[in-house]
């Protein structure tokens, strides 16, 4: 069950499971916790996972100030301290892969790794068009099914479409009791399209895995191969067949790919 945590001044709906290193996982634009639930039962038997709603996603606030990654980052930092955690593994997706580079970027003492999964570092003019045309579409769709119907043409494999996956999917987010507002959608969209860490990757310490769907149309794999490029040392792996949002299409292959990175990065620490 998941509670509110007070950090630096900020209520934050957070969820804990399971015993073993720390493991904090950041979502992306809109996903509440909920969507990291393949995570949070597939991980939780070797890890302690700490998931939340980033402000203006569900139960979290939105805040009457402008909306940024770095405001964001700071309520990543501030919830590590409230739950008295030293140093974690953070894994961020999409949008929440860039609250985790500039949590790295800002505090790089509270990191054991970084995973960065479907991430961009600059948005190009095909990015800002795309994010142009969800928020129009945010307040224009007839109704707030077909906005998700349109908007997950861009999120999901024709695979998840033809199987009925995505109206399962937009059937729990429609009975979800704390939508997003079109407001808190939007403003987190701007402020993730605001994001630009190119310039000063280079100084990410943590060691670093990125990776990208083979078929993903919003962030595609040549957006992972350069934040990769740009972070020393980074892994980049490109996963066959997936697209933005792999962890909950393929969770067992996303969750046994990331543990087996986590081990071995601690197994590394244990050894010096």
């Amino acid at each position: 069950m998941g509670e509110y945590v007070e950090a630096g001044g900020t209520t934050i709906w957070t969820e804990r499971r399971g015993q073993g290193p720390d493991v904090v996982l950041i979502a992306g634009l809109s996903d509440p916790v909920e969507a990291w639930q393949a995570q949070l039962d597939g991980l939780s038997d070797r890890y302690r996972i700490t998931a939340f709603d980033n402000r203006g996603s569900g139960r979290t606030r939105l805040p009457d100030d402008p909306l940024t990654v770095p405001m964001m980052a700071e309520d990543v930092a501030d919830l590590l301290r409230a739950l008295d955690i030293g140093r974690a593994h953070v894994a961020g997706f999409s949008g929440g892969s860039a609250i985790a580079q500039e949590l790295a970027l800002r505090h790089p003492d509270v990191l054991r790794s970084l995973v960065l999964v479907s991430t961009w570092a600059r948005p190009d003019a095909y990015f800002t068009t795309m994010a142009r045309a969800w928020n129009w579409m945010a307040t224009r769709a007839p109704d707030e099914r077909a906005m998700l119907e349109a908007f997950f043409l861009w999120i999901y494999t024709p695979r998840a479409h033809n199987e009925g996956t995505v109206q399962r999917i937009i059937d729990e987010t429609l009975a979800f009791p704390h939508p997003q507002s079109v407001e808190a959608f939007q403003r987190q969209l701007e402020a993730f399209m605001g994001h630009d860490t190119l310039d000063r990757l280079h100084t990410i310490t943590a060691p670093t895995l990125v990776l990208a769907g083979e078929r993903d149309i919003t962030t595609p794999p040549r957006f992972g191969q350069e934040v990769a490029d740009a972070v020393p040392g980074a892994r980049f792996e490109v996963m066959a067949g997936e697209a933005h949002q792999p962890f909950q299409e393929s969770p067992d292959t996303f969750n046994s790919r990331v543990d087996a990175f986590w081990r071995e990065i601690d197994a590394r620490a244990a050894a010096t």
